[in-house]
């Protein structure tokens, strides 16, 4: 099956809406700057590339002005591919065209990071990764999960968390993995530990929404638990993601913007509310592994490892 997240229809961008699925299919038309920076910030399309190449086409249909720019870069602040592809429109003299190969080179990137990853997993390995990083978190291939997808042929398996509060692990992830016929089971969050104690995992792949110049990396909220986890049991833990997604002008993990979102992703879901009125919430999305718990950086160019500030300046001259 072949998903597509995006699509663009030269007066329009229409968004697979990720707020619906896995029940339904259904698309966002967006004719505006405005429209595209509404569904970023609600979740319609989410995912580092993805959203990097939706604000492209967002320019295109804002025609390129400061409004349309000031919008779309305030819709979501951590992943750094939104800013990344804006500051490529701003020095485009074709907006279309311009957009038009920051998607396809997404696409591009993507298989790349599988074929390069794909020669890290051994044979019937147990894979576990978190959040969604497949065709809906891109262009339409995938990052962690384009490495999953390359693997295929080694009668891997898949282990995906669930991904609280917003589920893409349960919702998107498990959802891309049975339409690919790649072997899934679907875990809380709360279960990887117990899992990797057994020794039923071989090895972590996970994506990025920003990599610092150091290697720390900002990721979806629950990753750094994960790769501490995955420290403590021996286990490779590997971050796959597009050159876009590094960051040279943040020094270190610390300098990462963190986006908090709103209390009701947390309280409840789709209308059911299961806590108490009046409770406090914190909802970050993101946080942030440190460079010394990451055993490899995946990226199109190649793989990052130790010492990363070196090995990251390299790929990314």
């Amino acid at each position: 099956m072949t998903v597509e997240p995006i699509r663009w229809k030269g007066d329009r961008l229409e968004l697979l809406d990720q707020r619906l699925l896995p029940d339904k299919a259904e698309y966002v038309a967006c004719r505006s700057a405005e429209e595209v920076a509404q569904a970023i910030r609600d979740m319609v399309v989410r995912g580092a590339p993805a959203i990097g190449c939706a604000a492209a086409f967002g320019v295109v249909l804002g025609k390129g002005s400061k409004a349309a720019y000031e919008i779309l870069a305030k819709s979501r602040p951590t992943a750094v591919n939104l800013f990344w592809a804006l500051e490529r429109m701003k020095k485009a003299k074709d907006l279309e065209a311009e957009a038009r190969a920051i998607f396809e080179e997404d696409l591009a990137a993507n298989r790349a990071i599988g074929r390069l990853g794909a020669e890290l997993i051994r044979e019937r390995s147990r894979v576990m990764t978190h959040c969604n990083t497949g065709a809906l978190a891109t262009a339409g291939y995938g990052t962690a999960l384009g490495v999953i997808r390359a693997s295929k042929s080694k009668n891997i398996s898949v282990i995906a968390n669930e991904t609280r509060p917003y589920l893409q692990g349960a919702r998107l992830t498990a959802w891309e993995l049975v339409q690919e016929g790649i072997p899934c089971t679907l875990i809380t969050d709360s279960m990887a530990g117990h899992l990797m104690s057994k020794g039923e995992v071989d090895v972590v792949i996970v994506g990025a929404d920003r990599i610092a110049a150091n290697g720390d990396v900002a990721n979806k909220i629950g990753t750094y638990p994960l790769a501490v986890l995955a420290k403590r049991h021996g286990i490779p833990f590997y971050v796959a993601a597009p050159c876009s997604s590094f960051d040279p002008a943040i020094p270190d993990g610390s300098r990462i913007p963190i986006e908090e979102r709103p209390a009701d992703e947390v309280t409840g879901y789709r209308g059911a509310r299961w806590a108490p009125q009046g409770v406090a919430v914190r909802n970050p999305a993101f946080d942030v592994t440190p460079a010394d718990l990451v055993t490899g950086i995946i990226c199109e160019k190649g793989i990052a490892s130790p010492p990363y500030r070196e090995s990251i300046a390299a790929l990314t001259k």
